[in-house]
């Protein structure tokens, strides 16, 4: 049986970040990135599908995408990762909030750490880290290269839904064909629909976030399929040819 990849997207608390939680549905097991707020809906999601988390995830330690790290990690016990570069701007979560005009969320001893290169794994995926410096120092882009045979798929209207009949064909199937899909991007706040991430807050730099996004994510195929930390799903090649920010 082919491997599937179920990919939820919830936009979480008042910016409406985007938290995307993975899991594979053979095994059992998921990640979740970005969880920003609102735990107890990302919880309901994975007691729902009786999900095991491996891993929670932090493209950048902005307050609207970790408020719901602490919570999340004393329900699952799953480790929290970010890059080092960031855990500085963590610690000034206070900082954060009065600028917001926002509660202080919960916070957590950060120990787990990723970089450039490293690979997160869950049942039978992997996702690599990609280090993209600009809208934070440590904000990262977490890569997941082949989706599989039978995966989810975005919808055209932007959503996510379970693709049951997107596998192969019968026909594919006797031919042996292996059918890939189109890489998933989970870009956090770097690389949005028609836009770029932000870099007038703490350790912001334009200079950095464009050579991130015209470095590495614009090295990939056009066809990657990029969930930004906010909005709507776009790709690389339509940011590549139509986001005024890149030209």
């Amino acid at each position: 049986m082919a491997t599937k990849l179920i990919h939820e997207v919830l936009p979480v608390g008042i910016l409406q970040c985007n938290c995307s939680i993975l899991g594979d549905a053979e095994t059992g097991e998921a990640i979740v990135v970005d969880p920003g707020d609102d735990t107890e809906r990302i919880r309901e999601i994975l007691e729902r599908r009786r999900w095991k988390v491996r891993a929670i995830l932090s493209t950048h330690t902005h307050i609207d995408h970790v408020g719901g790290l602490a919570a999340l990690h004393r329900a699952t016990q799953a480790p929290v990762l970010i890059h080092e570069a960031d855990l500085g701007l963590y610690k000034r979560m206070e900082m954060q909030a009065r600028f917001l005009g926002v509660p202080m969320p919960e916070l957590m001893a950060i120990r787990d750490f990723v970089k450039e290169g490293d690979t997160v794994r869950w049942g039978g995926f992997a996702a690599r880290v990609m280090h993209t410096p600009g809208h934070t120092p440590g904000s990262i882009s977490i890569l997941i290269e082949d989706a599989s045979d039978g995966a989810s798929r975005p919808d055209e209207d932007g959503g996510v839904h379970e693709a049951h009949g997107a596998g192969p064909t019968k026909d594919e199937l006797a031919a042996h064909v292996h059918v890939r899909l189109p890489a998933r991007l989970l870009a956090g706040d770097t690389l949005f629909l028609g836009s770029i991430g932000r870099t007038d807050l703490w350790g912001g730099s334009m200079q950095d976030i464009l050579k991130s996004i015209h470095g590495k994510l614009m090295a990939l195929p056009d066809d990657v399929v990029v969930y930004p930390g906010h909005g709507d799903l776009t790709t690389i090649g339509a940011e590549r040819e139509e986001n005024p920010f890149l030209r």
